[in-house]
């Protein structure tokens, strides 16, 4: 709901729980008043007292309480907007010019003072969530370029608390989201991608509190950017005790080039206000992600194969189609052929931008496994990588030109394969044509859609702002092909995949349906991983293999028990060698995966509670609960058992009051209040890398 005073210019945006209150201010520039707890439009009106006083004339307007701060007048904290116009001057004035509202969503609509440039800052609030989105569009009404320096798409500021900590992830590849808890220091900090990419080693969502919040307790302000290039997002503290963000596309260093008549429309930045700690935050996000964000997020995900570990590049027909069969026997019901299926594609060297079937591997096409795969009753995937190029490739001997470069600069090839401009229509429509071709031609169920590199030498030869243009226009248009393909194949399901969580955001998994989390499959590892990725995005999009041991990358063994219970808290994927598992790892492998069966529509739809972190020692446990608690599952894990080591039971959450759950496996019934006040011990194999799965269902009242 969307409300107004005009005597006192306030706004109030109200969602199911909390108010999000600004107001235009004297000088024209909107300015920001609440956001937290439900407020009247009466209260809000409160809060709209006259500015501070002029502490000195070193300070200038407070760095923080702007609804987007603009580089000029006496601003120095870091500007959300800088321009630069044709004459040198790079100051902005704000003057308000009108508003629209409509179905959800504000749009307040300004110009500079001066110059025919205009800037709405759009809100969208909705009935079913705390979470606003923001945006802003800037447009140069005039007959003179104009340069963005910066282009956020909003700023958001913090109520004065007694001290502030922020949480995000960190990493590298096959070690993301790693999440970091530590106080947030006075001053700036930036948190960004100069990738081309989300990246690994950041992803684009903060999350703050007075740092006393826990998993269950406390308040909690989070926000996250919808986009899949390069970002920045920078938080600050200001020494008068305040903090807020500024956050949006592009990083230091690059500008955006506005044409008269040209418009520039930054990427959603959502953010909500939570009660209940960072699980109620997680458990926010998950439910508008699923409701908002997702092209199908009512829809369950399979349990897929991947062929990738089990095969590498050594990809043809016959083994394939013996591949297929076991995973038809395990109870998998999609099946993904990984890399090494097309051109010359021997190994990471060649073949790239080749996209027909080797014919020395596939004499037939495709089409003879496609429809084996669909006779043992399972979808069939591909694994593309439609960005990149190898230059010992027909396409890029063809096109040389078409890869991101700087003329008379050396080509940096990382993984021997160079990035596409995907800026560029020609190669967009190239990639669309092909990409359509394929699925249709060969019934084509799932794409497992990969990005295997950085950006480099980032230009665009032809364009004299081709540097400049090139990030936002890539991007788009990836978005564009992807919508485009999905138009032409509304069956289609899209896995985002950059070598591993490099491309994990809420802008690709508005067009996709699952994200492949990390390219490190050990479970271990993936344990902390997993916590990291499910701060924000939802168990329903988390791709999770189960492979074989010793792990390709760690070289570490453990039972494939607890390699699959791991696996499980997310969407189930199988990558082993199965024409190498024993008979009774097949037989233990297809009753894990019909366990995970009986309980996925908990873990892809219903709450999810962290009831403890993942640990060295101690019990990790996860747990995920059916909206109407009718029924929950527990994942239980221990890496080690150190002998003397405490043994707490685990407090479960989100049960029926006074109710009584029965475990399937065992028939004992619990009753809830013991549940959730004092705990169940999770009955844990012996021994190191132990696990387990608790299946409880809600009794009929008597």
């Amino acid at each position: 709901m969307i409300s107004f005073a005009p005597d006192t210019g306030v706004w109030l945006l109200t969602t199911p729980r909390t108010s999000y209150a600004l107001r235009v201010d004297a000088s024209g520039a909107p300015c920001h008043l609440a956001w937290g707890p439900r407020l009247t439009l009466a209260e809000a009106e409160e809060l709209a007292g006259p500015p501070p006083a002029e502490v000195s004339s070193f300070e200038g307007r407070p760095g923080v309480g702007e609804e987007l701060p603009v580089d000029g007048g006496t601003r120095y904290g870091p500007p959300s907007l800088q321009v630069r116009f044709a004459d040198g001057s790079r100051a902005f004035e704000w003057q308000p010019t009108g508003h629209r509202v409509h179905d959800g969503e504000l749009a307040l609509e300004f110009r500079d003072r001066r110059h025919p440039l205009h800037v709405t800052l759009h809100y969208r609030v909705r009935p079913d969530t705390d979470v606003i989105e923001r945006w802003t569009v800037v447009r140069n009404a005039g007959d003179e370029q104009v340069t963005l320096v910066r282009a956020d798409s909003a700023a958001w500021s913090l109520p004065a608390l007694g001290d502030y900590r922020l949480s995000h992830v960190t990493g590298q590849w096959s070690a993301e989201s790693r999440l970091r808890r530590e106080p947030l220091p006075h001053g700036e900090t930036v948190l960004t991608s100069r990738r081309g990419i989300t990246s690994h080693h950041a992803n684009p969502w903060v999350m703050l509190d007075a740092g006393e919040a826990t998993e269950d307790h406390g308040r909690v302000w989070s926000a996250a950017l919808a986009w899949s290039g390069s970002w920045r997002v920078t938080v600050q503290r200001t020494p008068d005790g305040r903090a807020g963000f500024t956050g949006g596309a592009g990083h230091d260093g690059t500008t955006v080039p506005l044409a008269p008549g040209e418009e520039f429309t930054t990427p959603r930045f959502a953010a909500l206000c939570t009660d209940g700690g960072f699980g109620a935050a997680s458990r926010a996000w998950h439910a508008y992600t699923l409701a908002h964000v997702l092209p199908h997020g009512d829809e369950t995900a399979p349990v897929l194969y991947n062929s990738w570990e089990a095969t590498g590049f050594d990809v043809d027909e016959v083994g394939q189609k013996a591949l297929a069969e076991r995973a038809a026997e395990l109870g998998v019901e999609l099946y993904v052929v990984d890399d090494g299926w097309f051109g010359k594609r021997r190994s990471d060297r060649a073949g790239l931008g080749d996209w027909t079937p080797a014919p020395d591997r596939f004499p037939d096409g495709l089409g003879p496994l496609v429809r084996a795969v669909h006779d043992l009753g399972m979808g069939f995937g591909l694994w593309v990588e439609p960005e990149m190029v190898n230059p010992d490739s027909d396409l890029y001997r063809d096109h040389p030109d078409w890869v991101l470069h700087f003329p008379g600069r050396r080509r940096s090839e990382l993984r021997n394969q160079l990035v596409l401009n995907f800026a560029r229509q020609d190669v967009a429509d190239w990639a669309h044509d092909w990409l359509t071709r394929l699925v249709g031609d060969h019934g084509i169920d799932f794409l497992k859609w990969d990005m295997n590199r950085a950006f480099s030498e980032a230009g665009w030869p032809g364009r004299p702002d081709g540097a400049d243009r090139l990030g936002p226009a890539y991007v788009r248009n990836l978005y564009a092909v992807v919508d485009r393909l999905r138009a032409d194949h509304p069956g289609l399901r899209i896995e985002s995949c950059s070598g591993g969580g490099g491309r994990v955001d809420l802008g690709i998994l508005s067009r996709t349906d699952q994200a492949w989390a990390s390219d490190n499959t050990d479970a271990a590892d993936r344990m902390w991983i997993q916590h990291g990725y499910g701060q924000v995005y939802p168990a329903r999009t988390m791709g999770a293999w189960v492979t074989d041991v010793p792990n390709q990358l760690t070289g570490r063994t453990v039972p494939l028990r607890f390699r699959f219970h791991v696996a499980m808290a997310g969407a189930l994927g199988i990558g082993g060698d199965l024409t190498r598992w024993t008979e009774d790892e097949l037989r233990e492998g297809a009753a894990l995966v019909a366990e995970y069966k009986r309980v996925r529509h908990l873990v892809q739809h219903g709450r999810m509670d962290r009831l403890s972190p993942p640990t060295e020692e101690g019990v990790c446990a996860v747990q995920y609960t059916a909206p109407d608690a009718a029924e929950t599952v527990l994942l239980a894990s221990r890496r080690t058992a150190g002998h003397g080591a405490p043994h707490r039971p685990v407090r479960l959450r989100g049960l029926a009051p006074g109710a009584r759950y029965r475990d399937t496996a065992t028939d004992t019934v619990h009753h809830a209040t013991v549940l959730t006040e004092y705990g169940l011990q999770p009955d844990l194999p012996r021994g190191d890398w132990s696990s387990a799965l608790i299946h409880l269902v809600r009794e009929p009242e008597a």
